[in-house]
């Protein structure tokens, strides 16, 4: 029998793996997250708002809708691990644009 230790539990081979999956999939979300606030950065550096055509605008809002969408998998996910980072989230300073779209879905059409 092995010793057992105040500090250590086991854990049974299929919880192990589901843990190892949350922790996978936070990663690729925060990753697309990243990712979009980027494209929506170098966009923003690249075309100046006061400039900006009518399709400058679209793509901006496409930009930010695509960004709202990334945080709102990724906060789904983080809740749902139940791990929170609040000091992670330092990535999202000055996005609020962005965390005002998270969870905003466009309308389907018939």
């Amino acid at each position: 029998m092995l010793p057992i230790h105040r500090f250590w539990a086991p854990v049974d081979g299929p919880e192990y793996e589901i843990v190892q999956e949350q922790a996978s999939a936070l990663g690729r979300l925060g990753r697309g997250l990243e990712a979009a606030l980027k494209a929506l950065r170098e966009f923003d550096a690249a075309h100046p708002r006061s400039e900006a055509s009518p399709e400058e605008r679209q793509t901006r809002r496409t930009l930010v809708a695509a960004a709202g969408h990334a945080l709102w998998m990724f906060v789904v996910q983080r809740e749902s691990a139940a791990a929170r980072q609040p000091h992670r989230d330092a990535r999202l300073q000055g996005a609020a644009e962005v965390q005002e779209q998270m969870g905003v879905f466009p309308a389907t059409r018939k």
